[in-house]
């Protein structure tokens, strides 16, 4: 891609972020399953955007997650668990409903969620971490990595942060900045949670803290200094706005994408 185009394509998903008097020509109805803290933060910006809420799931009714009740959905946002996620998924594709989410810990069935999609041409948008910064921070690891495969004296640590109401861990997003370091620094084989088992594994810690919405360190360290380069979310605006604008990326489409065919990254 032309240098250009990129920052052209940044420019308009920062206009998207900030604009206050954007007028939307592709009004939705939403189906909002899982209506949590992220859910309600979610709600609150779909609604700013001039979009309607079809249908709330919550632990409460679940029941009531059926393919009738999805008839007319637009959309669905979801952020539950790792256990209902799947099974989610495959409601809202038997209703002909794409799906945005950003469940983690279920990733060992995204390749069968593909193969899903492509057979009965399903929509569905997943990502580890809806924010814009997050995005760029993850482009910003893979160019370091690159960069410190050249460097065996650097050790390297990933360090997780999140509330203590977060269920698995490490967090996608500290997955996804791993398996970005993976594949760029050749001395590292595979990522362990929590241990040091040997050089040739990358740790991840993960700490569970409070309201912590999200911090995410990367460590390079070596005997005469360290380099580290840091993300930390303020609060969930970020992760909900992202995932609306999936959600309006999504419409009438058919396939898997993520954050970088909506960035265009």
């Amino acid at each position: 891609m032309k240098r250009g185009s990129h920052c052209a394509s940044l420019f308009y998903i920062r206009t998207e972020i900030s604009s206050k008097n954007l007028i939307h020509l592709m009004i939705m109805n939403i189906a909002l399953i899982g209506y949590g803290k992220m859910g309600r933060e979610i709600e609150k910006i779909a609604l700013k955007r001039g979009h309607s809420i079809s249908l709330k799931i919550d632990i409460a009714n679940m029941a009531e997650l059926t393919v009738a009740n999805l008839k007319d959905t637009d959309v669905a946002i979801e952020f539950t668990s790792p256990e209902s996620a799947y099974r989610n998924y495959l409601l809202c594709f038997g209703a002909g409903v794409p799906v945005v989410s950003g469940t983690t810990g279920w990733q060992s069935k995204l390749q069968e969620i593909e193969t899903i999609c492509k057979k009965d041409k399903n929509g569905f948008f997943w990502a580890s971490n809806f924010s814009l910064g997050v995005n760029l921070f993850f482009l910003i690891n893979n160019k370091i990595a690159e960069i410190m495969n050249k460097f065996p004296e650097y050790d390297i640590a990933i360090e997780d942060i999140h509330h203590n109401n977060k269920l698995d861990a490490p967090s996608g997003t500290a997955i996804t900045l791993a398996e970005g370091i993976l594949k760029e620094i050749n001395r590292k084989k595979d990522w362990v949670l929590n241990e040091f088992k040997s050089v040739q594994s990358l740790q991840i810690v993960a700490k569970r803290i409070g309201e912590v919405p999200g911090t995410h360190i990367v460590t390079y360290d070596s005997e005469v200094d360290s380099i580290e380069i840091t993300h930390t979310a303020k609060g969930r605006r970020g992760f909900a706005l992202g995932a609306v604008l999936a959600a309006e990326f999504m419409k009438g489409k058919t396939g898997v994408y993520g954050m970088k065919d909506l960035l265009n990254l």
